[in-house]
């Protein structure tokens, strides 16, 4: 169990605000929240915490996360679910992410049911905020499966769409899906009068289609280029639909594999929001060779990327932390830190309507990742507790 949260001033080499980066900076964590933010040092020097060259950022939001540490979403019961929920984002943690969304992949119709009612349940525990669920399927399609079981894929059933609604009990924030599927249209006008965000993946729409799902209501799309029509000059397909598209946010995995660092970079300057994502397995965290299960299939980690144990020229999913997809986004993307970190926090947490989150400014939750000059986690805080404390920043505070 952590101590309490932390009643200190930080003092950090950079600290990255909203609006501009303090190099030093400092603020003040109190009852959970940031209370004051300043340039500089601070004036009083009781209870410091001086951090050294390293920077402050806010804690990262990922929302499309599948598993970590050897542990996947996907589950038979709903007490498995919900206990696999609390160890990823016990996982994330260590890596910065002090929130995300408990991520499916197309299962059964049962083990989705039961998957979906266990995580909307979790909390996170001592670990990064559980802030609802993503359903990634089972509405996708066959042609751009990718790593997803083609047995598990369905036709849309709004009875079926119901019972995930009500099991989720006002959680499900995110459902991908395939907007040139018979029904898909019906189902995205349900979902949006629900809350909920329509997300376009696994697809074979062409531009047109892609743009009619997005005037329907579908804000969002799932792993830009990944498991759908590439960009082409006459037939720019949903990646141009993203790219030109007004008010949408664009997923982007930026472990150097998925999306060469080049595409990376064109995203970030043309999409009107583009976030980051891990699309993490539960092979995340696991050694080279290391096995786990993604949904219904066997998946291995392999030369640092994750595959299908079957089909090892396919990726599946990813062993991507935040922290890593920083590093990816400043040093192969040439994509500036402030930029990178506002694509790991402010934007996707106000994609899901948690606007408090993914900012340092007064008033906020002290959630808090520090990173070292290499760009790697010292530190976590979730609402000013040191939940993981590399370097023993904080003492007692900082020990699990």
């Amino acid at each position: 169990m952590s101590a309490g949260p932390l009643d200190a001033t930080l003092v950090a080499a950079r600290l990255l605000t909203p609006n501009r980066t303090l190099a030093p900076g400092w603020m003040t964590l109190a009852d959970g929240r940031v209370t004051a933010i300043g340039a500089g040092r601070p004036q009083s020097t009781e209870r410091i915490v001086d951090l050294g060259p390293r920077t402050c950022v806010p804690g990262f939001v990922d929302l499309h996360v599948h598993g970590g540490g050897g542990v996947q979403i996907n589950s038979a019961t709903p007490a498995e679910a919900r206990a696999a929920v609390d160890r990823v984002a016990a996982f994330h943690l260590t890596h910065g992410t002090t929130a995300l969304l408990a991520t499916t992949v197309s299962d059964t119709p049962e083990r989705t049911l039961a998957t979906v009612a266990g995580a909307a349940a979790a909390n996170g525990g001592e670990a990064a905020r559980v802030l609802g669920v993503h359903l990634e399927g089972p509405w996708l399609s066959p042609e751009r499966a990718g790593a997803q079981d083609p047995s598990a894929l369905r036709e849309v059933d709004m009875v079926e769409v119901e019972c995930l609604l009500e099991a989720s009990a006002g959680k499900l924030r995110i459902v991908t899906l395939a907007p040139e599927l018979p029904g898909a249209e019906a189902l995205i006008e349900r979902l949006v009068d629900e809350g909920v965000i329509a997300s376009i993946g696994h697809t074979e729409a062409d531009y047109d289609v892609a743009m009619r799902a997005v005037q329907l209501g579908a804000r969002h799309f799932t792993h830009l280029f990944n498991a759908m029509q590439p960009l082409s000059h006459r037939r720019p397909g949903p990646v141009g639909a993203a790219l030109t598209a007004d008010d949408v946010v664009v997923e982007l995995i930026a472990d150097g594999r998925h999306v060469h660092p080049a595409m990376l970079a064109m995203a970030f300057r043309r999409a009107s929001s583009p976030i980051l994502i891990t699309d993490a397995t539960a092979a995340a965290g696991l050694p080279e060779g290391g096995r786990a299960r993604l949904g219904l299939v066997d998946v291995v980690v392999q030369d640092g990327a994750v595959t299908l144990v079957h089909e090892p020229g396919t990726l599946a999913g990813s062993a991507l932390t935040m922290e890593a997809a920083i590093r990816t986004m400043v040093d192969l993307a040439g994509v500036p830190l402030e930029d990178a970190v506002t694509a790991a926090t402010a934007t996707p947490a106000t994609a899901v309507g948690r606007e408090e989150l993914g900012r340092l400014q007064v008033g906020s939750p002290a959630d808090v990742t520090i990173l070292d000059d290499g760009l790697a986690v010292a530190a976590t805080l979730v609402g000013g507790r040191a939940l993981f404390d590399r370097d023993g920043l904080f003492g007692d505070a900082g020990q699990r």
